[in-house]
């Protein structure tokens, strides 16, 4: 009875870890092909050609060194789990600081276009020849987008339509106006060249102005993150060098209260000067 037991046992035992096996390499694959298709659908956006499984495989590699080395220094696993989840997100974080940097890089370019489109046209020639013309000496990414255009019409796509896909590419409050002017232009002509002009010179002068308000804030913006990393920094010291005086604050229920009391009040302090500093034009 004894040995039949044991072989149940044994029987259940196996029968659950290969279930689990089984059920962590499904998880495994889908978090995999989320992580590819939603990777690969960014950088086309943004014109990066790289491999969604290569960077799979380093996103995995980096969290897991990253994490076995907090975990040996600080023998802290709270810090470990924020370690990994933080190298997991780090790619997604680094795409969208690309997006925000290459639209804004965009923006600075476009006023010149506009300027250059503008007189193109008073020059005589059409829209999309004046586009073809410009197109071929910008440099990204500004170029990059109205090639796309340009190859977009050369497939069949009408020229409204693709406007529009370079405005949802974009998002941004200039191209916006440029779209709406092409577009009225195109249905009911007017004064194309002089409109342009006109957003040319609006949007220069609220890159300008929105240059001397991130100047002016720029103060602001460096105390928020200083004092926020204060605490943080003092924690991890002093846990390096006196870890028997700080260990009640990693090990105890009411330590582990003052640290999510901290990590709140951190994120509070942060998200209320970003609010402060930060400044509709």
């Amino acid at each position: 009875m004894l040995i039949m037991t044991v072989i149940l046992s044994g029987t259940l035992a196996a029968v659950a870890c290969w279930y689990l096996g089984l059920s962590g390499m499904r998880i495994y694959r889908y978090c995999r092909h989320v992580f590819q298709e939603r990777m690969r659908d960014q950088m086309q956006q943004f014109f990066l050609f790289l491999d969604p499984g290569t960077l799979w495989g380093a996103t995995l590699l980096l969290s897991a060194a990253c994490t076995l080395l907090v975990h040996l220094l600080l023998q802290f696993w709270l810090l470990s789990s924020g370690t990994l989840a933080a190298c997991l997100l780090l790619p997604r974080f680094l795409l969208s600081r690309w997006r925000r940097r290459r639209l804004e890089r965009f923006d600075a370019q476009l006023p010149d276009f506009l300027l250059a489109l503008g007189g193109a046209l008073r020059a005589g020639a059409g829209v999309q020849a004046a586009l073809r013309q410009l197109v071929a000496d910008m440099p990204a990414p500004l170029g990059q987008e109205f090639a796309l255009l340009l190859r977009e019409q050369r497939m069949g796509v009408g020229f409204e339509t693709a406007l529009d896909s370079l405005n949802r590419r974009t998002g941004t409050e200039g191209a916006a106006l440029m779209v709406s002017a092409l577009q009225v232009a195109g249905s009911s002509g007017g004064n194309l060249a002089g409109t342009l002009e006109g957003i040319a010179q609006t949007l220069r002068d609220r890159q300008h102005m929105a240059g001397r308000i991130r100047a002016l804030t720029a103060q602001g913006r460096l105390q928020a993150w200083i004092m926020a990393c204060l605490p943080v920094g003092l924690i991890l010291v002093l846990s390096w060098l006196q870890p028997q005086a700080m260990q009640p604050l990693w090990d105890t229920t009411q330590g582990w209260v003052v640290v999510g009391l901290i990590l709140a009040l951190e994120t509070a302090g942060i998200v209320m000067v970003r609010r402060i500093v930060d400044i509709d034009i």
